[in-house]
Order: C-alpha cells, then structure tokens, then sequence
C-alpha cells in the first residue's frame, strides 16, 4: 500500500466508499471487499426512480462531474434528480494497485475489464440504494465505454443513454496511441515493474505520459489557434508544465495502467461472439451518441458508425475545440451543448 495524498477526501472533496463484498472478475480471480467510491447528489425518491449514474472516465473522479456538470443550472440537476457518481474500480479513490495490500497490490493487482465495473455498480446500486432502474447512465470517454456496457449488459435497467466522447468497442487505432501512453511509463527505469514505493520514482514517465497526452488529447486546431492562452498561460511549453506534467504528476502509475488496460478491452460485442450490430441492437434505451468534433481519440466516423446500429439512437455532435479533452469543460460553449442534449435527452418518453 502506498500513501499518495492526492487520492483523499482533502483534494477530492465528499465521496463515501462501499463494499460490496467479493467481486469475481471476467478475466479470472477476484476482488474480496471490493469498494467503490461514490457521490451522490440529490435525494432519491420513494418510488426510487429519479436515479441517474454518472460513470468516470481515464484519471478522472466524480470531482470534475461536482465542479462543472452538476447543479441546478445543468442538465444533471439534483433538485429533481438522485445523480449517483461512482468512481470506476482502479482510479484510486475504489479499489486501486495503490491503495491494495497484500495479494491484490501493486503489480500484482489483477486484469480488470469495463464489464467488471457495471457488474459491480449494479450490484451497488441495487443492494445499497434498492435501485433496479435508471432514468439515464452517461459518461465520457471510458464513462462511455461503460455507458454501452450498462446499455447492452442491462437493458432493461436503463432507460436513456448519453455516451459522450467514447465508443462501444475500442478501435486498433485507440489501443496503439493508448499502448503509447502506457510504454512512457513502463520505460521509466523507477517504474521497476510495478514495484515503486512512491509515485515520485516514476516521475519522468508520468511527465512524458502527460507529453503525449497533449499531443492526442488536445486537437491540432487547440494548439494551432494558441487556446490555452484563454486558460491563463503564456505558451504552449508553460501550458504542458503548469497543467499537463502536475495534473499527471500526482497520480499513482499502476493505477493508470490498471485504466488503460480495460479501456484499450472495451468491447460489448464480446456478448454477441463478435458481432457488434447484434450487441448494440439489444439496446433498448434511447440513446444520445455525443462524439466531440475535434477527438482524436473517438472521431465522429467511429461514433456515428455505432449509432446507426442502435434502434433507438440519434447522434449528436459536441463542438470543441479542445478536442477529446473538452471533456474538461474548459470552453463554455461545451457544457452549453451537453446541458442541451441531457436536457433534451432527459424530456424524452423512455
């Protein structure tokens, strides 16, 4: 186990964490006492159908969903909705390498799959809270990712679906540029095979890891029109150094690869042999497809190509400049157009 202060309450604010007991794993073994952290927003009804689940995507954690997508002013309003954030199974506030001791820890932390984290977000929701249906399930990125488990996986138990910035199956494309994130990483000589005892032993890779993020998670146009000038910095070196390197800094590096893992895996068509029209056609919610204009990561070509096979499925594209990383809210036309499409996705019979 390894202490790492950027995994607490003080810099993530209010979230609980819940066992929910032992959960065996796709890939083989499991996780006893499995916990995941969650914050709630909101006030569940008696009939317990006013619940929405917000699912967490690469690095991330409810915090960005409290600070910037949730309020009364958004879509995602607690005042009349019970909105359930629950951290995804190896982001370091649930159960992470880092935070692990004993077998489960470090390196020795084991495969875990996208499908495991709704498996055991149902089974939270259902046995902690006694919810058996959802008004939405959205997230971006690997939130997306889940989003479609939800939607396939339980489709009775979903009734509308948002999967902003992310796809159903990951493409070869995706799984080489996330390889790429993860070998600046591994070649980090304090990496030591998953065995660091400090973050800071990994401190390069963590800074070329944050490089390449710039590079893919941020579009040509964000650094062609010099738009992190709107963000406060005076160059694109002091934009990649003052938030890029920090942000990545302070994370744990197991913990990101325990992500990246699972991600570079998405695959709900691995329920149908394969076949992933079959996959998405069990989808019985409506669905909001939400690509972002400029992602590198999921272009719109591979998100709209999934939205066709969806029966009840309409595509609508997010414009941001940013690219994959708008998903950080750092132009405000972008949350506009998400409270817009939530809102109206939201206003729909289901």
């Amino acid at each position: 186990m390894i202490e790492n202060p950027y995994y607490t309450h003080e810099h993530h604010g209010d979230y609980d964490l819940v066992n929910i007991g032992t959960l065996d794993l796709e890939e083989g073994g499991s996780i006893p006492d499995c916990q995941l952290a969650i914050a709630t927003f909101g006030e569940l009804n008696a009939a317990k159908d006013n619940a929405i689940l917000v699912t967490t995507w690469y690095s991330g954690t409810h915090q960005i969903f409290r600070d910037a997508y949730i309020g009364s002013e958004h879509a995602l309003n607690p005042e009349r909705y019970f909105i359930v954030v629950i951290n995804q199974i190896g982001n370091g506030l649930s159960t992470s390498p880092h935070s692990c001791s004993g077998d489960l820890a470090m390196s020795n932390f084991p495969a875990v799959r996208i499908g495991d984290d709704v498996v055991a977000q149902e089974r939270l929701l259902r046995e902690h809270f006694g919810i058996e249906a959802l008004e939405l399930v959205t997230g971006g990125s690997m939130g997306a990712q889940q989003t479609y488990e939800w939607a396939v996986r339980f489709p009775d138990k979903v009734k509308r679906a948002a999967a902003i910035a992310g796809t159903a199956r990951n493409t070869p494309h995706d799984f080489i540029f996330t390889e790429t994130l993860n070998e600046a990483i591994w070649s980090d000589p304090g990496w030591k095979e998953g065995e660091y005892t400090t973050n800071t032993q990994v401190s390069d890779g963590l800074k070329r890891h944050a490089r390449i993020w710039s590079v893919m998670g941020f579009s040509t146009e964000f650094w062609k029109t010099e738009h992190w000038r709107s963000l406060g910095f005076e160059s694109a070196d002091d934009f990649q150094t003052g938030f890029m390197e920090p942000y990545f800094g302070a994370m744990d590096p197991n913990d990101l690869l325990t992500l990246a893992w699972k991600w570079q895996r998405a695959d709900v068509s691995r329920h149908t042999g394969g076949d992933l029209a079959a996959a998405l056609g069990r989808i019985s919610a409506t669905t909001f497809v939400m690509p972002i204009n400029e992602d590198m990561f999921f272009p719109v070509r591979d998100c709209a190509a999934e939205q066709a096979l969806i029966p009840n499925g309409e595509l609508r594209v997010i414009e941001s400049v940013s690219g994959h990383l708008g998903l950080f809210c750092l132009e405000p036309g972008y949350i506009e157009q998400v409270d817009r499409h939530l809102g109206e996705l939201l206003a729909t019979d289901a």
